[in-house]
């Protein structure tokens, strides 16, 4: 598992932690069952507070990517299909909004994007 903290990023460290883990567990990265570094043992790689470290955990357990038994650590919990949905149609939705700026700024019509979509499709079908 690879974290990667920037310091002149404007995310808090416990988000960044939580959003690189939570990508390697969606992209398949971290597979089902593995076990994460220690709370503690991540904490002390990055050169952070355990209570950043727990945090991102925590909300990794919570949104359901992580589960933990006592006294043995963290692991990747089983992906869950309707939960994978949802981030992915999310991500749809930022790109559609970010595609709708563009679009906007080079005063494309609705007609455009859509004859553009479709040729897209054709051309990677």
């Amino acid at each position: 598992m690879h974290i990667f903290i920037d310091n002149k990023s404007g995310l808090p460290i416990y988000d960044q932690i939580y959003s690189q883990i939570k990508s390697q567990i969606i992209n398949g990265e971290l597979q089902e069952d593995a076990a994460l570094p220690s709370i503690r043992s991540l904490a002390k790689d990055l050169r952070i507070s355990v209570i950043t470290t727990k945090r991102a955990y925590d909300e990794l357990e919570q949104e359901g990517f992580i589960y933990t038994i006592p006294a043995k650590g963290c692991f990747v919990a089983q992906k869950n299909v309707e939960l994978l949905r949802e981030e992915n149609l999310k991500k749809i939705e930022d790109h559609m909004q970010q595609i709708q700026q563009l679009a906007a700024s080079c005063n494309l019509t609705r007609e455009d994007l859509i004859e553009m979509f479709q040729t897209s499709l054709e051309v990677n079908n």
